[in-house]
């Protein structure tokens, strides 16, 4: 979850910027917005597709998407890479992924994720204890957010049945100010059956949890005092289990012409949310997706995902969606993918460009 702050000129604004925001990480009791981070997705690929991808997915993003998709790894070793910026520029989303076969029945897998504001003025100590204003007092910090996944799958006896899952560790960090440490599990499963495969990811099976832990001196908590903010303390934060069913099917046309056709239903159980499917219990957020390739080397995507009921200045409730559409171009071991999407219409710019890359390293045979 991002939330939005001034900063200001002087010792009192910083307070209250970088207060508001530690509250916020603080009264995160709700597990509707825990990790939300982690809800953006990876890859271009998928977000053209409107991140309807978990029985989609074949690649190094599995480790995100869907544990069990990594073992559609090609070659002895695939990278994956993706940078992203945010609100104007402000936020740096970024996603590094490793996969390797480990024989013809597993496959082992490594993703990491950041995404983080850098440089944020801090203006605490602007003012001298002579009272006077010093410029060269300002310092910066960064808040960020990171992912380590370790991610590990394999086929069983039945045949066209895949399962993986992954070990997360989350790390949050907000300065020298604060920081949380959260550890979590997530499992898949994708089934082929002809040209459907469908898909069930558990997300968060045992619960995420994240120990916040606050270091404030006694000038900061001065401050904070002075401009009536609340002092943060030592807490817990649980993101809470949720379900992820899905179904793809190939179609193709001719000789050179296949089109992917996917959807998701994400499930989460933690009361009512403003999705397109809810009850008091259960709620549910339905994305749809489509890849047209050529040759399997070009292809085209869009997809729709993020929909909403917003109440306008007359009360009236509309339903809102979010449109994404994507290319890719894939020359042997090499794809490169390009999205044009945003983060449920939050950013200053309504779309947001994503670039990823993808390739297969081989092993060299012979002298």
């Amino acid at each position: 979850m991002m939330t939005k702050w001034t900063i200001g000129v002087c010792g009192g604004a910083t307070a209250m910027a970088l207060g508001g925001m530690l509250n916020v990480l603080v009264a995160q009791d709700a597990p509707k917005y825990s990790n939300e981070f982690l809800a953006i997705g990876v890859g271009a690929r998928a977000l053209g597709m409107g991140n309807a991808y978990i029985s989609a997915v074949n690649d190094v993003t599995a480790g995100y998407w869907n544990p069990a998709g990594i073992l559609g790894v090609k070659g002895d070793l695939q990278v994956g890479l993706m940078h992203s910026e945010y609100f104007a520029g402000i936020a740096k989303y970024d996603h590094v992924g490793i996969a390797k076969p480990i024989d013809s029945m597993s496959t082992i897998g490594f993703t990491f994720i950041r995404f983080g504001i850098d440089n944020i003025p801090n203006t605490i100590d602007l003012i001298d204890p002579s009272g006077n204003i010093d410029y060269d007092r300002i310092t910066s910090f960064s808040s960020a957010d990171h992912a380590f996944i370790v991610t590990y799958a394999r086929k069983l006896s039945v045949p066209g049945l895949r399962v993986g899952g992954n070990a997360k560790v989350i790390y949050r960090r907000v300065g020298e100010f604060g920081q949380a440490w959260g550890f979590g599990l997530d499992a898949g499963a994708q089934y082929d059956k002809d040209r459907w495969r469908f898909s069930a990811v558990a997300r968060d099976v045992t619960g995420t949890f994240n120990a916040w832990s606050y270091t404030l001196d006694q000038r900061t908590v001065d401050v904070f005092q002075q401009t009536n903010n609340e002092i943060p303390e030592n807490s817990v934060e649980v993101t809470v289990p949720r379900l992820v069913l899905g179904a793809a099917r190939q179609f193709s046309f001719g000789e050179k012409f296949d089109l992917l056709a996917a959807v998701d239903l994400e499930n989460t159980f933690d009361g009512r949310r403003n999705t397109l499917i809810k009850t008091n219990t259960w709620s549910a957020d339905p994305r749809i997706g489509i890849e047209l390739g050529y040759a399997g080397i070009v292809y085209v995507r869009a997809g729709m995902s993020n929909f909403q009921y917003v109440t306008d200045l007359t009360d009236d409730q509309q339903l809102t969606m979010q449109p994404n559409i994507g290319l890719g171009l894939k020359i042997k071991s090499v794809a490169l993918d390009y999205a044009l999407t945003d983060i449920g219409d939050n950013s200053v710019a309504l779309y947001s460009n994503v670039f990823s890359l993808r390739f297969d390293l081989f092993k060299r045979t012979g002298s």
